[in-house]
Protein backbone atom coordinates (compact mmCIF):
# COMPACT_ATOMS: atom_id res chain seq x y z
CA UNK A 1 0.00 0.00 0.00
CA UNK A 2 1.35 3.31 -1.15
CA UNK A 3 -0.41 5.61 0.89
CA UNK A 4 0.86 7.97 3.44
CA UNK A 5 -1.09 10.19 5.67
CA UNK A 6 0.08 13.64 5.82
CA UNK A 7 2.80 15.95 7.22
CA UNK A 8 1.91 18.31 9.34
CA UNK A 9 -0.83 19.59 12.03
CA UNK A 10 -3.86 18.15 12.12
CA UNK A 11 -6.83 19.12 14.60
CA UNK A 12 -8.92 17.11 16.90
CA UNK A 13 -12.21 18.66 16.31
CA UNK A 14 -14.83 19.90 18.87
CA UNK A 15 -18.54 19.51 18.00
CA UNK A 16 -20.10 22.52 18.33
CA UNK A 17 -23.39 22.17 19.86
CA UNK A 18 -26.57 24.53 20.51
CA UNK A 19 -27.18 25.96 23.27
CA UNK A 20 -30.85 24.42 24.33
CA UNK A 21 -30.46 23.78 28.02
CA UNK A 22 -31.06 20.04 27.51
CA UNK A 23 -28.78 17.23 28.88
CA UNK A 24 -27.82 16.34 24.92
CA UNK A 25 -28.45 19.81 22.81
CA UNK A 26 -28.31 19.12 19.31
CA UNK A 27 -25.14 19.83 16.90
CA UNK A 28 -24.62 23.15 15.93
CA UNK A 29 -24.36 22.08 11.91
CA UNK A 30 -24.19 25.31 10.35
CA UNK A 31 -21.47 26.56 13.18
CA UNK A 32 -19.33 22.53 12.65
CA UNK A 33 -19.49 23.41 8.69
CA UNK A 34 -18.09 26.87 8.91
CA UNK A 35 -15.61 25.83 11.71
CA UNK A 36 -14.04 23.10 9.26
CA UNK A 37 -13.56 25.39 6.30
CA UNK A 38 -11.44 28.46 8.85
CA UNK A 39 -9.78 24.65 9.89
CA UNK A 40 -8.56 24.11 6.37
CA UNK A 41 -8.07 27.67 5.25
CA UNK A 42 -5.14 28.73 8.29
CA UNK A 43 -3.01 25.33 7.04
CA UNK A 44 -4.41 22.79 8.62
CA UNK A 45 -3.91 19.67 6.35
CA UNK A 46 -5.90 16.84 8.54
CA UNK A 47 -8.90 16.68 10.66
CA UNK A 48 -10.09 14.07 12.93
CA UNK A 49 -13.90 14.62 13.79
CA UNK A 50 -15.42 12.38 16.76
CA UNK A 51 -12.28 11.79 18.49
CA UNK A 52 -12.09 12.25 22.74
CA UNK A 53 -12.41 16.48 21.81
CA UNK A 54 -15.23 15.79 19.80
CA UNK A 55 -17.07 14.32 22.62
CA UNK A 56 -17.84 10.82 20.39
CA UNK A 57 -18.67 9.02 23.60
CA UNK A 58 -21.76 10.85 23.56
CA UNK A 59 -23.10 10.89 19.89
CA UNK A 60 -25.62 8.53 19.02
CA UNK A 61 -24.59 6.55 16.02
CA UNK A 62 -26.78 9.17 14.01
CA UNK A 63 -25.11 12.27 14.86
CA UNK A 64 -21.04 10.32 14.32
CA UNK A 65 -21.98 10.23 11.21
CA UNK A 66 -23.04 12.97 10.65
CA UNK A 67 -20.93 14.68 12.15
CA UNK A 68 -18.33 13.13 9.77
CA UNK A 69 -19.95 14.56 6.78
CA UNK A 70 -20.62 17.55 7.70
CA UNK A 71 -16.64 17.34 8.14
CA UNK A 72 -15.71 15.95 4.62
CA UNK A 73 -18.80 18.23 2.96
CA UNK A 74 -16.93 21.47 4.37
CA UNK A 75 -12.96 20.27 3.81
CA UNK A 76 -14.31 19.66 0.17
CA UNK A 77 -11.53 17.69 -0.50
CA UNK A 78 -8.92 20.31 0.84
CA UNK A 79 -7.88 18.15 3.96
CA UNK A 80 -7.69 14.36 4.80
CA UNK A 81 -9.82 13.42 7.07
CA UNK A 82 -9.35 10.36 10.18
CA UNK A 83 -12.92 9.90 11.65
CA UNK A 84 -12.89 8.53 14.79
CA UNK A 85 -13.81 5.10 15.62
CA UNK A 86 -13.10 3.56 18.72
CA UNK A 87 -15.42 1.00 20.63
CA UNK A 88 -14.31 -1.52 23.46
CA UNK A 89 -16.07 -4.69 21.54
CA UNK A 90 -14.21 -5.93 18.78
CA UNK A 91 -17.55 -7.13 16.65
CA UNK A 92 -18.89 -3.46 17.86
CA UNK A 93 -15.59 -1.68 16.14
CA UNK A 94 -15.55 -3.76 12.86
CA UNK A 95 -19.43 -3.17 12.43
CA UNK A 96 -18.52 0.82 12.67
CA UNK A 97 -15.58 0.78 11.15
CA UNK A 98 -17.11 -1.56 8.21
CA UNK A 99 -19.69 1.34 7.73
CA UNK A 100 -17.47 3.90 7.76
CA UNK A 101 -15.42 2.20 4.77
CA UNK A 102 -18.70 3.02 2.44
CA UNK A 103 -18.98 6.63 3.35
CA UNK A 104 -17.56 8.82 0.22
CA UNK A 105 -14.91 11.14 0.95
CA UNK A 106 -12.96 9.76 4.13
CA UNK A 107 -9.46 9.50 4.42
CA UNK A 108 -9.51 6.89 7.08
CA UNK A 109 -10.01 5.93 10.47
CA UNK A 110 -8.29 6.83 13.83
CA UNK A 111 -8.91 3.85 16.49
CA UNK A 112 -8.10 3.75 20.33
CA UNK A 113 -7.27 1.06 22.13
CA UNK A 114 -10.31 -0.93 23.69
CA UNK A 115 -11.08 1.27 26.50
CA UNK A 116 -12.02 -0.45 30.37
CA UNK A 117 -11.21 -3.94 29.74
CA UNK A 118 -7.57 -3.36 29.93
CA UNK A 119 -6.74 -5.85 27.16
CA UNK A 120 -3.62 -7.66 27.00
CA UNK A 121 -0.61 -6.70 23.86
CA UNK A 122 -1.79 -9.81 22.46
CA UNK A 123 -5.72 -9.05 22.46
CA UNK A 124 -4.85 -5.29 21.43
CA UNK A 125 -2.71 -6.90 18.21
CA UNK A 126 -6.14 -8.92 17.24
CA UNK A 127 -8.25 -6.50 18.14
CA UNK A 128 -6.56 -3.87 15.87
CA UNK A 129 -5.76 -6.64 13.21
CA UNK A 130 -9.78 -7.72 12.60
CA UNK A 131 -10.69 -3.63 11.95
CA UNK A 132 -7.80 -3.07 9.59
CA UNK A 133 -8.71 -6.37 7.52
CA UNK A 134 -12.29 -5.87 7.62
CA UNK A 135 -11.74 -2.21 5.95
CA UNK A 136 -8.62 -3.08 3.66
CA UNK A 137 -7.45 -0.92 2.18
CA UNK A 138 -8.86 1.91 3.83
CA UNK A 139 -5.68 3.54 5.90
CA UNK A 140 -6.03 3.55 9.39
CA UNK A 141 -3.99 5.69 12.22
CA UNK A 142 -3.56 3.78 15.69
CA UNK A 143 -4.29 5.81 19.23
CA UNK A 144 -2.73 5.51 21.94
CA UNK A 145 -3.60 7.27 24.68
CA UNK A 146 -3.45 4.85 27.69
CA UNK A 147 -4.45 7.91 30.20
CA UNK A 148 -8.33 6.94 28.81
CA UNK A 149 -8.21 3.60 27.60
CA UNK A 150 -6.24 2.34 30.66
CA UNK A 151 -3.78 0.44 28.57
CA UNK A 152 -0.32 1.38 26.69
CA UNK A 153 -0.02 0.00 23.08
CA UNK A 154 2.99 -0.94 23.41
CA UNK A 155 6.37 -0.23 20.86
CA UNK A 156 6.63 -3.93 19.71
CA UNK A 157 2.67 -4.61 19.03
CA UNK A 158 2.64 -0.81 17.24
CA UNK A 159 5.71 -2.06 15.12
CA UNK A 160 3.83 -5.72 14.87
CA UNK A 161 0.56 -4.38 13.28
CA UNK A 162 2.50 -2.09 10.95
CA UNK A 163 4.22 -4.81 9.10
CA UNK A 164 0.89 -7.47 9.62
CA UNK A 165 -1.68 -4.75 7.89
CA UNK A 166 -0.57 -2.25 5.65
CA UNK A 167 -3.35 -0.25 6.00
CA UNK A 168 -2.20 0.67 9.25
CA UNK A 169 -0.59 4.05 8.46
CA UNK A 170 0.73 5.57 11.37
CA UNK A 171 -0.37 6.31 14.83
CA UNK A 172 -1.10 9.54 17.10
CA UNK A 173 0.69 9.16 20.64
CA UNK A 174 -0.70 10.24 23.04
CA UNK A 175 1.34 8.21 26.13
CA UNK A 176 4.04 11.20 26.65
CA UNK A 177 6.63 8.32 26.85
CA UNK A 178 9.31 9.48 24.27
CA UNK A 179 11.34 6.56 24.41
CA UNK A 180 8.39 4.28 23.24
CA UNK A 181 7.53 7.39 20.74
CA UNK A 182 10.90 7.39 19.17
CA UNK A 183 11.19 3.01 19.04
CA UNK A 184 8.29 3.50 16.64
CA UNK A 185 9.49 6.46 14.39
CA UNK A 186 12.77 4.99 13.97
CA UNK A 187 11.52 1.03 13.74
CA UNK A 188 8.57 1.67 11.65
CA UNK A 189 8.66 1.70 7.76
CA UNK A 190 9.39 4.29 6.15
CA UNK A 191 5.44 5.82 4.73
CA UNK A 192 4.26 4.60 9.17
CA UNK A 193 3.41 8.38 10.41
CA UNK A 194 4.03 9.08 14.16
CA UNK A 195 1.96 11.98 15.10
CA UNK A 196 2.34 13.48 18.43
CA UNK A 197 -1.09 13.53 20.51
CA UNK A 198 -0.47 16.12 22.76
CA UNK A 199 0.66 20.16 21.82
CA UNK A 200 3.02 20.23 24.90
CA UNK A 201 5.56 17.61 23.24
CA UNK A 202 5.30 18.18 19.64
CA UNK A 203 8.35 19.85 18.98
CA UNK A 204 10.07 16.47 20.78
CA UNK A 205 8.10 14.14 18.72
CA UNK A 206 8.61 16.00 15.65
CA UNK A 207 12.28 16.35 16.09
CA UNK A 208 12.88 12.39 16.46
CA UNK A 209 11.54 11.99 13.36
CA UNK A 210 8.11 12.37 13.90
CA UNK A 211 5.34 13.22 11.12
CA UNK A 212 3.26 16.56 13.23
CA UNK A 213 1.06 16.90 15.49
CA UNK A 214 -2.81 16.29 15.93
CA UNK A 215 -3.78 19.40 17.63
CA UNK A 216 -6.17 20.28 20.66
CA UNK A 217 -4.44 24.03 20.26
CA UNK A 218 -5.24 24.37 16.68
CA UNK A 219 -9.00 24.27 17.44
CA UNK A 220 -8.29 27.67 18.67
CA UNK A 221 -5.13 28.38 16.89
CA UNK A 222 -4.91 26.86 13.95
CA UNK A 223 -2.74 29.38 11.88
CA UNK A 224 -0.26 29.28 14.59
CA UNK A 225 -0.18 25.40 15.42
CA UNK A 226 0.31 24.94 11.87
CA UNK A 227 3.03 27.47 11.27
CA UNK A 228 4.72 26.28 14.29
CA UNK A 229 4.65 22.67 13.10
CA UNK A 230 5.75 23.37 9.66
CA UNK A 231 8.87 25.48 11.32
CA UNK A 232 9.84 22.07 13.40
CA UNK A 233 9.40 20.05 10.35
CA UNK A 234 11.52 21.78 8.33
CA UNK A 235 14.03 22.31 11.27
CA UNK A 236 13.37 26.12 11.95
CA UNK A 237 14.01 25.38 15.22
CA UNK A 238 14.08 29.30 16.65
CA UNK A 239 10.75 30.03 15.07
CA UNK A 240 9.13 26.70 16.32
CA UNK A 241 10.71 27.30 19.45
CA UNK A 242 9.21 30.67 20.19
CA UNK A 243 5.60 29.87 18.80
CA UNK A 244 5.55 27.22 21.05
CA UNK A 245 6.78 29.19 23.84
CA UNK A 246 4.05 31.98 22.80
CA UNK A 247 1.05 29.45 23.19
CA UNK A 248 2.33 27.15 26.00
CA UNK A 249 0.22 28.49 28.38
CA UNK A 250 -2.86 28.02 26.24
CA UNK A 251 -1.75 24.40 25.37
CA UNK A 252 -1.81 24.03 29.12
CA UNK A 253 -5.06 25.81 30.40
CA UNK A 254 -7.08 23.53 27.28
CA UNK A 255 -6.71 20.78 30.35
CA UNK A 256 -6.99 22.99 33.35
CA UNK A 257 -10.69 20.88 33.72
CA UNK A 258 -12.18 17.93 31.38
CA UNK A 259 -11.48 18.48 27.75
CA UNK A 260 -13.36 20.10 25.67
CA UNK A 261 -14.67 22.23 28.37
CA UNK A 262 -11.94 24.42 28.09
CA UNK A 263 -11.61 24.92 24.81
CA UNK A 264 -14.75 25.59 23.86
CA UNK A 265 -14.73 28.70 26.38
CA UNK A 266 -12.27 29.57 24.94
CA UNK A 267 -13.91 29.36 21.37
CA UNK A 268 -16.80 31.02 23.03
CA UNK A 269 -14.93 33.82 23.43
CA UNK A 270 -13.59 34.31 20.43
CA UNK A 271 -17.06 33.93 18.69
CA UNK A 272 -16.74 30.76 16.76
CA UNK A 273 -19.20 28.73 18.66
CA UNK A 274 -21.18 28.15 22.32
CA UNK A 275 -19.28 26.65 25.04
CA UNK A 276 -21.90 24.30 25.57
CA UNK A 277 -20.90 20.68 26.26
CA UNK A 278 -22.72 17.50 27.10
CA UNK A 279 -23.07 15.13 30.23
CA UNK A 280 -21.04 14.07 32.15
CA UNK A 281 -18.71 16.79 30.81
CA UNK A 282 -19.80 20.42 32.21
CA UNK A 283 -18.65 23.64 31.24
CA UNK A 284 -15.54 25.44 32.95
CA UNK A 285 -15.72 26.79 36.58
CA UNK A 286 -16.11 30.38 37.06
CA UNK A 287 -12.16 30.01 38.18
CA UNK A 288 -11.27 28.06 35.09
CA UNK A 289 -13.01 30.89 32.75
CA UNK A 290 -11.29 33.75 34.61
CA UNK A 291 -8.15 32.14 33.55
CA UNK A 292 -8.75 31.00 30.30
CA UNK A 293 -10.03 35.06 29.85
CA UNK A 294 -6.77 36.12 31.09
CA UNK A 295 -4.52 33.63 28.70
CA UNK A 296 -6.85 34.50 25.54
CA UNK A 297 -6.65 38.16 25.99
CA UNK A 298 -2.77 38.35 26.61
CA UNK A 299 -2.94 36.43 23.43
CA UNK A 300 -5.25 38.98 21.36
CA UNK A 301 -7.59 35.83 20.39
CA UNK A 302 -10.03 38.15 22.07
CA UNK A 303 -9.56 41.17 19.88
CA UNK A 304 -9.41 39.19 17.08
CA UNK A 305 -12.84 37.58 17.71
CA UNK A 306 -14.42 41.00 18.50
CA UNK A 307 -12.70 41.98 15.32
CA UNK A 308 -14.32 39.34 13.16
CA UNK A 309 -18.10 40.49 14.17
Amino acid sequence: MNFEAPLGCGTALVTPMRADGSPSPAIDEPTLAAFVDWQVQNGISLLIPCGTTGEASTLTDAEWLRVIEITIEAAAGRAAIFAGCTHNATAVAVERATRLSKVKGLTGILSASPYYNRPSQEGQFQHFRAIANAIAPMPILLYNIPGRTGVNIDAATVLRLANACPNIVGIKESSGNLPQIAECITQARDNFRVYAGDDGIALDVIELGGAGLISVASNEIPAEMSDMVAAALQKNWPKARGLNQRFAQLMKANFCEPSPAPVKAVLSMMGRMTDTVRLPIVPVSAEAREKLTTIASDLGLLAKATAAH
